[in-house]
């Protein structure tokens, strides 16, 4: 009976992740997500454990910690998630697929049963990932396949913490934690730059507050570090992105059109070079050109940023009350998609306005 009801439980979890899809990506889905709950424990009891590795059992008291800041002081959900601890064995949780036109920024989309229509399909196994993507690749889209290390149940089960990411540092396992909490608050079906952008914002609110009041030198050091590196990657896509939108708008022949993309990659590529070079040879942002840069890259991470501005400005007119804020993004959430956009379009002009003056 135990198993029927664990059974039936991934058969709902694996379809925040499959969606309308076939009976063998479902099936991949259950299989994951069973594996997944067949691993984790109880935190406090890994924590006593006597053979539990001393670095592991500070980093799971980390979590504690960082998980009660996260109800107390931010007002995310006080729940099951992230009292757990599961050993994949592996280096990520999930691998998305993402996937675009030849000539385009716009992501093709999957759609899933109950989280709606998003931007990427989600594979626990890389091998199968890969084998989608090629298939993808054959139909003529760009294919990007990015390592994820968790992803969110939306408050449906509890999400565990995985050995994917418990050994970031502190401020970066907060941060990834506020994250993907923030997306039990708010969550719209088959908008994923909303729920992405709205996480972000919540997750880099909570990591300044958190800082605040907990971070140590070294915690600062390392978050300012991590930042400064981040905003060059964004930089980065952001500029290239832009131009390639540019290009695609331009009327040019297919194998003109196909030329000048390439030369485009190609300078991004030595771009990345020279800000690489520029961090002392960090090379944390490799694994995103591993297969060469195209636009399913550059789709992928504009669905986490787009509209940060536009959350960040939300919470400034909150006054910085994360309850006022969350209702305030549940009134968005509620609105039609058309109206939503532009309600964000506005937020991100007055934004931009106000930097100038």
């Amino acid at each position: 009976m135990r198993f029927r009801r664990r059974t039936a439980a991934a058969l709902l979890a694996a379809s925040l992740l499959a969606g309308c899809a076939n009976l063998t990506y479902y099936l991949q889905s259950v299989r994951g997500q069973l594996d997944i709950w067949s691993r984790q424990h109880d935190i406090e009891a890994v924590i006593s454990q006597p053979d539990t590795a001393e670095p592991l059992r500070q980093k799971l008291q980390s979590v504690l910690a960082v998980r009660e800041f996260a109800s107390a002081e931010l007002a995310l959900p006080r729940n099951a998630s992230y009292r757990s601890y599961a050993n994949l064995q592996r280096p990520y949780a999930v691998w998305n697929v993402f996937a675009t036109p030849e000539f385009s920024l716009q992501p093709r989309q999957w759609c899933f049963l109950f989280a709606g229509c998003v931007n990427y399909r989600g594979y626990f196994e890389k091998a199968e990932a890969d084998e989608f993507a090629a298939g993808v690749t054959a139909e003529g889209y760009d294919v990007f396949v990015g390592g994820v290390p968790a992803y969110s149940l939306l408050g449906y089960f509890p999400d565990p913490v995985l050995n994917t990411f418990i050994n970031y540092p502190t401020p970066h396992l907060a941060r990834l934690i506020f994250h993907e909490l923030a997306h039990q608050v708010v969550y719209v079906r088959d908008d994923s730059v909303f729920n992405e952008s709205f996480a972000v914002a919540v997750e880099q609110e909570g990591l300044r507050r958190w800082l605040d009041r907990f971070g140590s030198a070294a915690d600062r050091l390392a978050y300012d570090q991590i930042t400064q590196r981040r905003e060059g990657f964004l930089g980065l896509i952001e500029t290239h992105r832009d131009r390639l939108e540019a290009l695609y708008k331009t009327p040019l022949p297919r194998q003109a059109m196909r030329e000048r993309k390439a030369a485009l990659f190609e300078d991004m590529r030595a771009d990345y070079t020279r800000l690489r070079e520029s961090w002392g040879g960090f090379a944390g942002y490799d694994h995103w050109f591993a297969r060469g840069p195209n636009n399913a890259l550059l789709a992928s991470v504009g669905i986490y940023t787009k509209r940060v501005p536009a959350f960040k400005a939300l919470l400034e007119r909150e006054g910085g009350d994360m309850g006022r804020f969350y209702a305030a993004a549940k009134a968005l959430a509620r609105l039609p998609k058309a109206d939503r956009t532009a309600a964000l379009e506005g937020l991100m002009t007055r934004t931009a306005t106000a930097t100038a003056h």
